[in-house]
């Protein structure tokens, strides 16, 4: 379960794989995008870890939302307005309700929905949706707190975006050139998943 300690561990150590994984990610970006992605994602969360330390919250969502803002305003590109999206949605999911996995699921459905939405994007199209719907069908699931196996379905997810053509965002200028490339915001998203599975207390 998720509360307000756990969640906003699960921030830090996010951004903590943001700031190592800043250079790979940026070269994934740099095959298929703007070749920014890492660099936008590392310098926000290091605003969202910042924040959090010096915050005050009476519940998850509470959490998420400062997370949102903050993304929304500090990271640049199109990660902030969608990450920003996927975090307010889920903030809003769950406001005054303990976070078990039944609630995780309604979480990470409205955040699917929400960038559906933002990013006029469907699964398929190589984006970071393709990593989410598949854990948001895997939350539905198991019915139970499993974040292990969560992060199992967003790493096999995120390896299949290789096999994939981009048709939207820059990367659907490469056309079939996009094809042999990881897409950056399905890697983004399978770290903030797998940094809810090493979350303590969150097992």
């Amino acid at each position: 379960m998720l509360n307000v300690e756990n969640t906003i561990q699960w921030m830090m150590i996010t951004n903590e794989k943001y700031q190592e994984q800043k250079d790979y990610l940026t070269s994934l970006d740099r095959a298929v995008g703007d070749g920014d992605h890492g660099i936008n994602m590392a310098r926000g969360f290091k605003e969202v870890a910042s924040a959090l330390e010096e915050g005050s919250f009476s519940d998850v969502s509470d959490v998420l939302k400062k997370a949102a803002m903050t993304v929304m305003s500090k990271v640049g590109g199109a990660s902030g307005p969608l990450y920003g999206t996927a975090f307010l949605k889920m903030s809003t999911a769950c406001k005054g309700r303990d976070v078990d996995a039944s609630v995780f699921s309604e979480m990470v459905q409205e955040a699917l929905e929400g960038l559906k939405q933002r990013g006029k994007a469907e699964v398929g199209e190589k984006t970071m949706i393709d990593v989410w719907s598949p854990v948001a069908e895997a939350v539905k699931e198991e019915g139970t707190w499993e974040p292990v196996k969560w992060k199992e379905a967003a790493e096999t997810a995120m390896e299949a975006t290789e096999s994939l053509q981009a048709t939207k965002g820059r990367a659907s200028y490469l056309k079939e050139r996009s094809v042999g490339h990881l897409d950056p915001g399905a890697v983004s998203s399978f770290y903030l998943f797998e940094a809810l599975a090493s979350v303590e207390g969150a097992e």
